[in-house]
């Protein structure tokens, strides 16, 4: 399946809003969880039956529920009712070719996003889409397949470290949010270092071959520029949202995320820049190795052109050539030979031609 678009052949004909899978199955069966805490208590259970999740919206302590699998429409269908999200943003989550986007509703917030990790060979990035759903008192959270991406977070939850436990559901999705968004600077960072390398090898073996390398670096670039770039006009949405979704003193952190982002940008171009530098540098290499054999090969034709003339006269069929009846003809012919070979070569060699 290609990584950069998907067939959307499904949804032809369809309304907007209706709920269609796009994407590949990543896991048999959905399943949810649920985190339920608030300063001094926690608990967390595997969902069965979604009826007793209409009790959470009112509840007065912070709920994230996790669900795993977007295959299963009537699932969502009923995830949709019971949260009251809007149709819109419930076909964007179950479309997996879905660009970064930020969604405001009357009564939740919808962030969209990619969650990019290295495919299990080490050699291609993948990307996993993540769509999270907050509420007053709840956050709801999808996922393609059962990954632990936010197990750093449950840690921080089940173990109160930070303001986890005393803040609310916009201060959980900022967490959320923030490991996705440092996992892109790790991203970046792995993949920069591996650029630089190679920047520092062409330099050291200009004659190394290259092309192959910078195609599939190009290709990875453009992939994080794809998933990335969108992420920062989401966050500065949700900033210059005036939901009262998010409390004041989340504020801050909320800047300290478009900080975040807006590095990873910066950081992409500035590795893009290096690639083309370096396919510029490893091109330059290639031409001026070619114009080195080429002005080598010149000098030796230029040299072996009068000596061509002379053979080609005393190789014609004439019956009369004076030098044919004389003794030395043959040796002095490869005397005038020699020394019209070895005038060209030096005064190639004084104009450094060669």
């Amino acid at each position: 399946m290609p990584r950069f678009t998907k067939n959307r052949s499904v949804k032809k004909d369809l309304a907007p809003g209706s709920l269609v899978f796009i994407g590949e199955r990543k896991v048999e069966n959905p399943h949810i969880t649920l985190m339920d805490y608030n300063e001094k208590k926690l608990s967390e259970t595997p969902v069965t039956d979604l009826g007793p999740l209409k009790d959470i919206i009112d509840s007065q302590s912070v709920s994230w529920i996790n669900v795993y699998g977007l295959h299963d429409t009537d699932l969502f269908q009923k995830l949709g009712d019971i949260f009251d999200i809007q149709p819109l943003f419930m076909e964007g989550i179950l479309n997996t070719d879905q660009r970064p986007r930020f969604e405001e509703g009357e009564k939740n917030l919808g962030f969209i996003l990619k969650m990019i990790h290295f495919n299990h060979g080490g050699i291609q990035l993948e990307a996993d889409q993540i769509s999270i759903v907050l509420g007053e008192k709840y956050v709801v959270s999808f996922q393609e397949h059962s990954t632990n991406f936010f197990e750093p977070v449950r840690y921080r939850i089940r173990n109160a470290k930070g303001k986890v436990r005393t803040s609310g559901t916009d201060y959980l999705v900022y967490i959320l949010l923030d490991i996705i968004i440092d996992n892109y600077l790790n991203i970046i960072a792995i993949l920069g270092d591996q650029i630089e390398n190679l920047g520092k090898e062409i330099i050291a073996k200009p004659d190394g071959k290259y092309s192959s390398e910078f195609y599939n670096f190009k290709i990875e670039i453009s992939f994080l520029r794809k998933n990335i770039r969108p992420v920062k006009e989401m966050i500065l949405l949700w900033l210059k949202s005036d939901t009262l979704l998010v409390n004041k003193k989340t504020k801050p952190f909320l800047h300290d995320l478009a900080n975040l982002i807006t590095q990873a940008e910066e950081n992409i171009e500035i590795y893009n820049d290096l690639l083309i530098d370096g396919m510029n540098t490893y091109n330059a290499n290639i031409s001026h190795r070619a114009n080195e054999i080429m002005k080598v090969l010149t000098v030796f034709a230029t040299i072996f052109i009068p000596l061509t003339f002379l053979a080609g006269i005393y190789g014609m069929n004439f019956k009369y050539f004076p030098e044919l009846n004389y003794r030395f003809s043959y040796p002095i012919f490869w005397v005038v030979v020699l020394i019209i070979g070895v005038i060209q070569y030096f005064f190639f060699k004084r104009r450094k031609w060669f």
